[in-house]
């Protein structure tokens, strides 16, 4: 039996989760019409079965593990929050959207944990004629559930969205529907099964999240936790690349080679860098830790610790005052920012080079 699967007899149905939620919402309505909540939650159930016909049946549901191998995390606030904030999406737009409110249900609601709602949103997501569904939600539940070290990191990446995202207006949206975060989790579970060994299926992952999301990730590379995908599109990070915590990255970043060589050949992100959109590193180079690269930028040399770099090729045009510049997201370069945020060091002039 499939790692996410328990016998069918004990497994809650999506008609379960409908009617407590129907139970914890008719007392509070005060609709002048007391049966409108209920008819749309009946419209629900018809639709969750319609349009997600597995799930429905109860075949992607949790089973209880007492062995400890649950995903489920005692005082988990950022499940809780997702589940809230689901909750009250289902109650603004169940009148109006019914098709969203069974998204909602489907895709949180009635999973127990962020690790097993996570794994339906991106098997859903990457799945094709030949990479199943099924198979896919598999595959990620067993790593997801089992590997702590991403149960953590899954969360701090949400944490990450909510904070320096400002189109990002929950938890819940970053979980549904911001690709960034959906392609950095799957490098996790691609990176996961690199590690023990199952490369194939880990660069199966890559290429199917390259053509879905537009994020080119590869299985080996190290990325830490807290990190931010802004956007994501065109973003390439390469086998040897390493990414420290709190790092920002915006879209359009190559994190890549330069030329042929093999061994450790692609750059090294120091925690809390701040990394701007378009912006081409090349080569087993560092970037210091709380940098930041503004945006279009070529880097072909060692960027030191809270220094600001620009152009083509980058030089050194200043020091950043904040510890972790990925934090604020302050990457413009008016001269307001320069004013405020970088200023000189040891008696240097902007516009220096790298040493």
């Amino acid at each position: 039996m499939a790692a996410c699967l328990g016998p069918l007899s004990e497994m809650p149905t999506i008609r379960t989760v409908l009617e407590e939620l129907d139970e914890q919402t008719r007392p509070e309505t005060n609709d002048s019409n007391p049966n409108a909540t209920y008819t749309s939650i009946m419209v629900m159930r018809h639709k969750v079965e319609r349009i997600f016909p597995v799930y429905a049946r109860g075949g992607l549901s949790p089973r209880s593990d007492p062995g400890g191998n649950s995903g489920s995390v005692l005082g988990d606030s950022i499940w809780e929050a997702v589940r809230l904030e689901a909750k009250a999406e289902i109650i603004n737009w169940a009148e109006n959207e019914p098709i969203l409110s069974s998204f909602l249900y489907a895709s949180v609601l009635s999973h127990d944990c962020l690790e097993r709602a996570l794994g339906f949103i991106i098997a859903n997501r990457l799945q094709n004629n030949t990479l199943l569904e099924t198979q896919l939600m598999d595959i990620f539940c067993d790593v997801l559930v089992q590997n702590r070290g991403i149960k953590r990191a899954s969360r701090m990446d949400l944490q990450a969205f909510k904070e320096r995202d400002p189109s990002c207006l929950s938890y819940c949206s970053a979980l549904l529907y911001l690709k960034g975060y959906r392609s950095l989790q799957t490098h996790r579970v691609a990176h996961a099964l690199w590690n023990q060994g199952r490369k194939v299926l880990a660069l199966a992952l890559q290429s199917r999240v390259s053509e879905v999301f537009g994020v080119d990730i590869h299985p080996a590379a190290k990325i830490g936790e807290g990190i931010l995908l802004d956007h994501g599109t065109g973003l390439v990070i390469g086998e040897t690349a390493v990414i420290g915590d709190r790092v920002s990255l915006m879209q359009g970043v190559t994190l890549g080679g330069s030329g042929k060589e093999t061994g450790d050949r692609h750059p090294k992100v120091g925690e809390g860098a701040l990394i701007g959109a378009s912006v081409t590193v090349l080569g087993n180079i560092k970037i210091g830790e709380g940098a930041m690269i503004a945006s279009g930028s070529l880097v072909l040399k060692d960027v030191p610790q809270h220094s600001m770099a620009a152009g083509i090729p980058a030089k050194v045009i200043g020091y950043v005052k904040e510890e972790f510049p990925s934090l604020t997201m302050k990457h413009d370069a008016s001269k307001d920012f320069f004013e405020h945020v970088a200023v000189g060091h040891d008696g240097r002039s902007n516009g220096e080079d790298f040493v």
